[in-house]
């Protein structure tokens, strides 16, 4: 582990067992210990539950009921010790231990809160040798003041200041913003960093879950903001700022280096974002 610094991996899935193993093993052969992994399962009814009970490798919950991602979050985070807990979806790759790169990254930029770089969606490119490339040349790169929800590593000290990942299943997918405004709130530094890359597949788990309940969307946008005390002209300067700020970090990547700390693979295009 990173200079003795202790992580704990939490990976919530429901269903889909096949992108859980493939996380799971890439995980493994890019160097992460598998004593490090924790996943919780949200009431899988697929062959998640036998697989897991084969791997005594790894610890595991089985929940009976599916808690949400904020729970299942919560719930791995408290039943952590390490210095840093990992928030992660199952539905990702990667070619190098893209887990100690960013909490070293955030060591070194003294980021409380910190998201590795992302490529998402269709797996239409070498990512071995993306990898290598993307990393030579973005390694110094970083966006303060932004991290994702598909894989973001806490330092312990953030939950004790400013509470754990807020649990309400009406949030559906949106704890992470919910997060990352108590952060700013609290001015806590956070980030995404280039010197670390992951592949994202996209939305796997919460496409199982929206099958499971029968529905095309989850919650109401409003909801959240309502949460954030948020009327209609601070939800519209909230969005007028985010996009602004994600433009200016665009165009300056791009300019810099020919590539951005979030992109997506879709049709054989490439989209910076």
């Amino acid at each position: 582990m990173t200079s003795g610094i202790s992580y704990t991996i939490v990976i919530p899935v429901l269903n889909q067992l096949h992108y859980t193993q493939q996380c799971v093993q890439s995980l493994i052969d890019n160097g992460v210990p598998p004593e490090s992994l924790l996943i919780i399962d949200n009431g899988s009814t697929d062959d998640t539950p036998n697989w897991l009970a084969t791997r005594n490798d790894i610890r595991s919950v089985i929940n009976p009921v599916n808690l949400g991602c904020g729970g299942a979050w919560t719930q791995g985070a408290l039943l952590s010790s390490s210095d840093w807990v990992v928030l992660l979806n199952n539905d990702i790759i990667c070619t190098h231990n893209f887990i100690e790169a960013q909490i070293a990254a955030a060591e070194k930029y003294d980021l409380d809160v910190v998201s590795p770089s992302m490529v998402e969606f269709e797996l239409d490119y070498d990512l071995n040798e993306f990898t290598q490339t993307f990393l030579q040349t973005m390694q110094n790169t970083v966006r303060v003041g932004w991290f994702h929800g598909v894989c973001f590593s806490v330092r312990r000290e953030v939950f004790q200041k400013i509470g754990f990942i807020d649990t309400d299943r009406l949030l559906f997918g949106r704890e992470d913003a919910e997060f990352l405004a108590r952060c700013t709130r609290h001015e806590l530094k956070v980030g995404c960093v280039g010197a670390a890359l992951m592949h994202h597949f996209g939305s796997i788990t919460q496409s199982a879950m929206k099958r499971e309940q029968g529905v095309t969307k989850f919650g109401d946008h409003r909801y959240l903001y309502a949460k954030l005390g948020l009327n209609w002209w601070g939800r519209q300067r909230a969005k007028f700022a985010r996009k602004s700020q994600t433009a200016r970090w665009r165009k300056q990547e791009l300019a810099r280096s020919g590539m951005t700390l979030h992109m997506v693979h879709r049709d054989g295009q490439v989209e910076y974002r």
